[in-house]
């Protein structure tokens, strides 16, 4: 296998993944609908990073190690889920509080106080870093699609780049997606809503996570 065969073949599974929806896809459109599309873009790029953290480990062999490894796997799962579910808490408080009002110009809700692009980017990077199935699945599959001639290392990336192009080029359709039904999707009903129903999202995987045995 060549090395221009092994990035079209991962790139052929990595878009079915890309595209099954998930906790990520979830956060992406929460940001999109109650912020705007700067944290949308921040969430997805905060997923890519985990993505690619979690790549370049594969390719060096830490994954291997934490896959090996009961109590490494354990430790990790049960942050991550705790992780989650006190993300899916968050929103479920939110969202039955008193809603904010709307901005009487555009019917859309102002960004949360406090809510910086540096806070959403890091939110969609925990949420990959502290899963320990997103690690599982890239020591898994990638060495099955480094050639022998190909530097691990540099084909690891390469994999995981491709990995975060497809993620992105999905999520910027489900942000433009949102924003074309912006005003709907932010009207406070709507928008309770989708905070429930992705605060509930996250809450079952980090329960789904936590319960998991390998």
């Amino acid at each position: 296998m060549t090395i221009t065969q092994a990035l079209l073949s991962f790139a052929a599974v990595a878009a079915l993944l890309t595209i099954i929806p998930g906790m990520d896809t979830a956060m992406v459109l929460r940001s999109a609908i109650s912020q705007n599309r700067r944290h949308a873009y921040a969430t997805a790029l905060g997923i890519n990073s985990g993505a690619m953290v979690w790549g370049i480990a594969a390719a060096v062999g830490a994954s291997a190690l934490l896959a090996a490894s009961e109590t490494a796997f354990t430790v990790l799962k049960l942050v991550g889920a705790a992780y989650m579910v006190w993300l899916g808490a968050s929103l479920l408080w939110k969202s039955f509080r008193t809603p904010a009002v709307p901005a009487p110009d555009t019917g859309a809700f102002p960004v949360p106080r406090g809510g910086s692009l540096l806070a959403s980017w890091a939110k969609g990077t925990g949420t990959n870093l502290l899963n320990p199935k997103v690690g599982v699945f890239y020591i898994a599959m990638i060495p099955q699609f480094i050639p022998d001639e190909a530097a691990p290392l540099l084909m690891g990336i390469a994999l995981a780049a491709v990995h975060n192009l497809l993620g992105l080029l999905w999520f910027t359709g489900i942000i433009f997606g949102t924003h074309v039904a912006r005003k709907w999707l932010r009207t406070p009903k709507v928008a309770k809503t989708m905070d429930r129903i992705t605060g509930t999202v996250m809450i079952g995987f980090g329960t789904a996570l936590a319960l998991e045995t390998r």
